[in-house]
């Protein structure tokens, strides 16, 4: 069952990431045709955006986002030797290097890893998990987020928002050359064109309108993904799902992040915000909590 689970989930993150180059790439050919008179032109402005952001995320993603999350660092056992501790034996069974370990000072219980590959990874825990998760709760936690770093989960996370980053770019771009005088080719060539070239305009106008609205969607929808995959991480690293369990249950029963930041949301084990939960669960960050417990019961 637990592999079964690992191997559906991969197989979900490959879905997700294909419809998000996808979509950057309509979006790119949809404002060089609107604006430019040129879908090819968009197309590689969408790929130059996209690798301009990607390098600029991966490259300093980790301090970025600990600076926006107040995170505290450690830099040494003898700083918190039981958290270190745990950190260093988790890494150690997950088989990727002692990442850089973080506090946050909220008493909300939470954690998150990010990083660009498990040699660059960081792991940042808050006051309140601390306070409130027993040592067995606490490396199901830990084990979740050794997961994360061991499946380049933390690289995924970079990635998308770099490419959530380029479409915003994409849209602005293209909107702010139809205010300053672009958009020749919904002024003029269609003027006499063709039925079909007028449909083609507005469905190109839709697409543009509704892209950072599709981006978030897809960036979600990895997010959810991935927070099952790393809970079965966590039981193949502990052999010990109670543990996760029991450290979820008691994460779920809390109050509101105060320190978190709000584009580091679906970084975390739990959404830090305690968001109301949509019927459809399109915009949720995470999946519901009782689905995650329901399925460590399963495994």
């Amino acid at each position: 069952m637990l592999f079964e689970q690992i191997a559906r989930n991969k197989r979900h993150t490959l879905y997700v990431m294909a419809a998000f180059v996808i979509l950057l790439a309509v979006i790119g050919l949809a404002v060089g045709y609107v604006f430019f008179n040129s879908a090819i032109a968009g197309l590689l402005v969408a790929l130059i955006a996209a690798a301009f952001y990607m390098v600029l995320m991966i490259s300093q993603s980790t301090d970025i986002v600990m600076n926006m999350n107040h995170g505290r660092e450690l830099h040494q056992a003898d700083d918190d030797p039981e958290l270190w501790h745990i950190v260093e034996d988790m890494a150690l069974v997950a088989k990727v290097p002692m990442p850089r370990v973080f506090i946050i000072d909220d008493e909300s219980p939470n954690a998150f890893a990010t990083g660009n590959d498990p040699e660059h990874a960081a792991v940042a825990v808050t006051t309140g998990i601390q306070a409130r998760l027993t040592r067995e709760e606490m490396e199901g936690v830990i084990g979740h987020e050794m997961s994360h770093v061991r499946n380049y989960d933390i690289r995924l996370q970079t990635i998308a928002l770099a490419l959530t980053a380029a479409i915003s770019l994409l849209v602005n771009w293209g909107m702010n050359a139809f205010w300053w005088g672009g958009g020749r080719r919904s002024r003029d060539d269609d003027r006499d064109g063709n039925g079909a070239q007028v449909l083609l305009m507005i469905l190109a106008i839709v697409v543009i309108i509704l892209a950072p609205l599709a981006a978030s969607l897809v960036q979600m929808a990895l997010s959810r993904n991935r927070e099952y995959l790393a809970d079965a991480g966590s039981v193949e690293l502990t052999r010990n799902p109670l543990g996760l369990i029991s450290a979820l249950e008691k994460i779920d029963d809390s109050q509101p992040m105060q320190a978190a930041d709000p584009s580091s949301a679906a970084l975390y084990i739990s959404d830090p915000f305690k968001a109301k939960k949509s019927w459809t669960h399109l915009f949720d960050t995470h999946p519901p909590m009782a689905d995650r417990i329901t399925c460590l019961k399963n495994m």
